[in-house]
């Protein structure tokens, strides 16, 4: 009896220990409901983002899934979703048109191959990335999240630039509008 109850203690312990992905997505979750201003700290020279003010709003947050809208001025096109899977997390990016419809390059992203750590998650291009932008089938997409920062990052491998963004979270803004395609 007592092995019983030391293997079920152990076995216990073990199941109930915290992964890394996991603690990224609790630490996320605490923002919900916040807004930062962003800036790019290394381009890829796109001229959709030059110049123009850049907010993620933590908009959603479920179980096992989190919204991020993330806006380039007045476009409200964007929004970061993060699914928590089987100790994994996924990133999908929606993408809508101003009157809320899919735009026809939506729901790309990759799912991350391992639990990552707990202050960095990276996310290859899955397949259905790579049927619906051939282009980008070479993506690999990661964020990480500390006290002061939360980055979005996309590196296409085989090509020069990096693209990455940076939210200062020790300054959350007012909460903007609603991303396209959503109902206050």
């Amino acid at each position: 009896m007592k092995l019983y109850f030391i293997l079920f203690f152990l076995s216990s312990a073990v199941f109930a220990q915290e992964t890394p992905a996991k603690s990224f997505w609790n630490q996320l979750q605490q923002h919900c409901g916040k807004s930062y201003e962003g800036t790019i700290s290394q381009g890829i020279g796109n001229d959709n983002f030059d110049g123009k003010t850049l907010i993620m709003h933590v908009r959603s947050c479920e179980e096992n899934e989190i919204r991020i809208p993330f806006f380039v001025g007045e476009n409200r096109s964007r929004t970061w979703i993060l699914r928590l899977q089987d100790s994994k997390i996924q990133l999908k990016h929606d993408h809508r048109k101003p009157d809320g419809r899919e735009d026809k390059i939506t729901q790309y992203g990759g799912t991350a191959s391992n639990i990552g750590l707990a202050n960095i998650q990276v996310f290859p291009a899955d397949e259905e990335t790579a049927e619906l932008i051939p282009a980008a089938a070479t993506n690999v997409w990661w964020i990480t999240l500390d006290k002061e920062i939360f980055s979005y990052n996309l590196k296409r491998i085989g090509s020069k630039g990096n693209f990455t963004v940076e939210f200062n979270l020790s300054k959350p803004l007012n909460t903007p509008e609603a991303p396209w395609g959503w109902e206050e």
